[in-house]
């Protein structure tokens, strides 16, 4: 499988770059794209779709290739890749739980290969405002596909206005649903990891009262009280024009032990249910849940992400055909550019084409192999024809 990254500020742009692509007799088979909402969606689809090439796609939060990284443009990862190896599948959830759909999903799935592995995408907000539950989405898959099937991805952005995400392929596109590359894993492999690196700060403790994602209670002590006055900012508790999420919420985030025991995963403070005195985050998270507070990576975040990668890439002997990124919209605002230094950094481990765009989510297995939905990660799989 050959792999090249194209990217662009328009559609003109892109058609160029593609023709640049093929012009030495190239001729891939499937488009993976991450696009700004503000791009036109329907005529880079048609694009390709005028070309026979299938189109994979999610709107971002910023988008990158290897050598650039953009706000509001349009990049895509080709791939030469044979048709009796893939198969793209589409799913609007409609009026069914994320639960149901994600199994329905997965069976679906099972119908196209023995042993299937994905790259999937879901939808981050949908137009009402409603973000969508990417742990029910894991959860659904994993149980009807089994715990060693393998599948990375991430929830698609919106350029963080909170108006609308969109997956889409021809002919097709949805505010709430999912898309997935489904692969043969006896054609081809995938390799990845997901980290956040963010650390732990003081002692563990407990959620004591939550209703879905409103925790009330840590301790028993109320939980807005104790965020706001463990960061020292009690003076923004009553502020209602205090944006949580992006003054601190994706600075300091909670990390949360899973309930197997041994994983770790983050959690992020959106706002607060002022009415009952709630802390809401991105994730249902049940009583008895142990946390920490946590303190934003340092420099050595990325030397962290280089040498895991380097681990995985030399233990097992592997090498890939094409890289993609899914790195967490919070990452940026709190990271700056280390972001782009991970992301050229594991382009440099690869040395292969890579395309990648800042999500509402990530998806994918931790460092222990376990299969984790994530808030605030950088996670990556790199692409392998057999």
């Amino acid at each position: 499988m050959k792999a090249k990254s194209i990217r662009g500020s328009s559609t003109e742009q892109i058609k160029s770059g593609l023709a640049e692509a093929m012009v030495d007799g190239y001729q891939p088979t499937l488009a993976i794209i991450f696009i700004s909402i503000k791009q036109e969606r329907n005529a880079v689809v048609e694009l390709f779709y005028q070309k026979g090439i299938d189109v994979f796609g999610a709107t971002s939060c910023g988008e990158f290739i290897n050598g650039h990284q953009s706000e509001g443009e349009i990049v895509v990862l080709l791939l030469d890749l044979s048709r009796d190896s893939y198969t793209i599948l589409y799913e609007e959830i409609g009026n069914r739980s994320i639960h149901d759909a994600s199994t329905e999903f997965a069976k679906h799935t099972l119908q196209k290969f023995k042993n299937p592995s994905l790259i999937v995408c879901s939808t981050g907000m949908t137009t009402k405002g409603e973000y969508f539950d990417g742990e029910s989405l894991v959860k659904g898959l994993e149980n009807t596909l089994g715990t060693d099937k393998i599948f990375f991805g991430g929830m698609a952005g919106d350029d963080v206005t909170f108006t609308g995400s969109f997956v889409f392929t021809y002919g097709k596109e949805t505010d709430f649903g999912i898309i997935a590359i489904v692969l043969d894993g006896d054609k081809v492999s995938l390799q990845g990891m997901a980290i956040t690196g963010w650390k732990p700060m003081g002692i563990a403790r407990t959620v004591t009262k939550s209703i879905g994602s409103a925790i009330y209670t840590i301790d028993g002590m109320p939980a807005v009280d104790m965020y706001f006055k463990y960061l020292g900012k009690e003076d923004k508790k009553t502020d209602r024009t205090f944006n949580l999420m992006d003054d601190l919420g994706f600075s300091y985030p909670f990390i949360v032990e899973r309930e197997s025991g041994g994983e770790t995963i983050l959690i992020t403070p959106r706002s607060i249910n002022y009415s009952e005195n709630a802390l809401v985050v991105d994730m249902a998270t049940k009583e008895g849940t142990k946390l920490w507070f946590s303190m934003p990576p340092d420099f050595d975040i990325v030397e962290e992400i280089i040498d895991e990668a380097n681990q995985l890439k030399n233990s097992n002997q592997l090498d890939a055909d094409a890289l993609l990124i899914f790195s967490c919209a919070g990452r940026q605002p709190v990271l700056g550019p280390l972001t782009t230094a991970e992301n050229e950094g594991l382009h440099e481990v690869w040395k292969t084409p890579m395309a990648g765009f800042f999500t509402y989510g990530e998806i994918g297995r931790a460092k222990k192999g376990k299969q984790e939905f994530h808030s605030g990660a950088c996670c990556w799989v790199a692409l392998k024809e057999k």
